[in-house]
């Protein structure tokens, strides 16, 4: 539904799929996931879809639902199932629609045994633990479980593992000595890369890398930026001028008054608030854009507003544009500014914030 409140997300096709063009150069002997999952990171899993449809090597994602909809769509890539089976109807799906589906734990195994059809081939991402100690099993749990997927010759297994730590100063290398030590002598297809490692470690490619934040334009790494990496915006937040105040010394501005004037001041009120998805922890300094220019909030983000410094910006008036975060703002900036990750701002990009998609 679109309304009249002048707030909007763009959304460029060809940003993302120059992003993941970008990934393939980086892995150049991989093929690579279109992560999509949590929607495409607020993008739009179907604009995502479309957009990548002819140009993806597979899509990965959640939900088991998602992934049968993308077959019903005609989707015949690879598609991969992040989490893996939570039933004996998901594992069912699995088998029946050719949906790869990580393992992670003897349960998921089980259930996925229980589903085989010895006429149609099992295809599972075993994910070992190798540090992250979120999900996978460990070095004493693989044998046992390889030695039961060898009595079902038609089960094809990729085995994975998930860096805690590429895009930090501790690396991946002391994970890849742990996978190395657990995996021995397999010589079958592996999966190891996110965005952090296709950028910055490329000796851990293997056969499928799985970009995921850099596909919509966002560094993975605090001291690099997307600009630097050759990245594109994919989503930009727009919005205007709502409302002018003018402050004199000591006013305040918005609720708990937490920001205060030290000097006669023109404030330009953006219709845009944590409603809209606007992290509400954001505080005073964090960068915008009004007009092309360059300045800084002020106070407290309401829900459906928030102020911003135009007293050197004269020309702005009612209706001047603003750019919240994208093309003349990296995300990355006001995500760093408001104390969270670009992740987070697209994610909560909500759902009465229409989209627009722009160029081809």
């Amino acid at each position: 539904m679109k309304t009249s409140r002048p707030i909007r997300a763009r959304i460029a096709p060809d940003a993302l799929l120059h992003n993941y063009r970008l990934a393939k150069q980086h892995a150049p002997a991989a093929s690579a996931w279109a992560v999509i999952k949590a929607d495409a990171y607020g993008h739009g899993q179907w604009r995502a879809l479309q957009t990548l449809r002819d140009e993806a090597d597979g899509f990965a994602l959640l939900e088991t639902e998602s992934a049968l909809a993308l077959r019903e769509a005609g989707i015949t890539q690879p598609i991969l199932l992040l989490e893996g089976v939570f039933s004996a109807r998901d594992a069912r799906a699995v088998v029946e629609s050719d949906l790869t589906s990580v393992v992670h734990c003897i349960d998921q195994l089980e259930i996925l045994i229980a589903a085989v059809n010895r006429e149609k081939p099992l295809k599972i991402y075993l994910k070992l633990n190798t540090g992250m100690n979120r999900l996978g099993f460990t070095a004493k749990q693989l044998p046992t479980v390889l030695e039961t997927l060898r009595q079902f010759p038609q089960t094809e297994v990729t085995l994975m593992t998930h860096f805690a730590e590429a895009d930090g100063e501790r690396g991946i290398a002391w994970q890849m000595d742990r996978f190395k030590a657990m995996t021995g002598k397999w010589q079958g297809p592996v999966s190891l890369a996110n965005s952090a490692a296709i950028l910055r470690h490329p000796g851990a490619q293997a056969d499928w890398v799985r970009p995921g934040i850099m596909l919509y334009g966002a560094s993975p790494f605090a001291d690099q930026s997307a600009e630097a990496l050759g990245l594109q915006a994919v989503m930009t937040l727009h919005s205007q001028i709502i409302g002018i105040q003018t402050l004199a010394a000591g006013d305040r501005v918005g609720y708990g008054g937490t920001f205060t004037a030290t000097r006669p001041m023109r404030i330009g009120i953006v219709a845009c608030g944590y409603a809209d998805g606007y992290p509400r922890h954001a505080p005073s300094g964090t960068p915008i854009v009004v007009m092309g220019r360059r300045t800084t909030t002020l106070g407290r983000v309401s829900m459906d507003m928030l102020a911003c410094d135009i007293t050197d910006i004269r020309e702005a008036g009612i209706g001047a544009p603003v750019t919240l975060w994208g093309d003349a703002l990296p995300a990355d900036e006001v995500a760093t500014a408001a104390g969270t990750i670009a992740y987070e701002l697209f994610c909560a990009l909500a759902a009465r914030v229409p989209v627009e998609v722009v160029g081809s």
